[in-house]
């Protein structure tokens, strides 16, 4: 007994022996119909960009991650995050991560600054401006003490 070999054209004529019913005119399948219970489209809601920083430093182990709200103390952000890391190649894979994540999320950054030397890299996303930088840098410059105010000062100053 020979044995058939299926080919591509024996795929073909399988085709046009499928019998294909015509539907009547102007009568639409019951399964067909659309029902808008089921078609209703879930969405997901928007993380806040503050989230999704916060969740990049921590994916990238940043160090001493800490979020200060400046919103009464300068117009050019509500919040300043401040974070560290432990070389200059992983000062820049977080600044990396951080633009990636926020891009995926829908918020586009503005500008980064500094991932050339990797010491102290600025990423200016409007609302929030990230500071991620070496421990050295870091304690050298200060930026906690000069834009961290409690409740208390802040009442004080106005």
């Amino acid at each position: 007994m020979p044995v058939k070999k299926k080919t591509a054209n024996s795929k073909i004529k399988d085709r046009s022996t499928a019998v294909v019913k015509p539907q009547a005119a102007g009568k639409p399948k019951a399964a067909s119909r659309l029902k808008t219970t089921d078609n209703r489209k879930v969405t997901k809601a928007k993380p806040s960009l503050k989230a999704v920083v916060i969740d990049a430093l921590a994916d990238m182990k940043a160090l001493e991650v800490k979020v200060l709200d400046v919103r009464g103390l300068t117009d050019i952000a509500d919040f300043m995050v401040i974070a560290s890391g432990t070389s200059d190649r992983h000062v820049r894979s977080v600044a990396q991560r951080v633009v990636e994540r926020t891009k995926e999320a829908g918020f586009r950054p503005h500008g980064v600054e500094g991932q050339q030397d990797s010491d102290w890299v600025l990423i200016d996303l409007s609302e929030m401006i990230v500071h991620v930088m070496l421990p050295r840098v870091r304690e050298f410059y200060g930026l906690e003490k000069l834009w961290d105010m409690t409740a208390t000062q802040r009442a004080a100053r106005a």
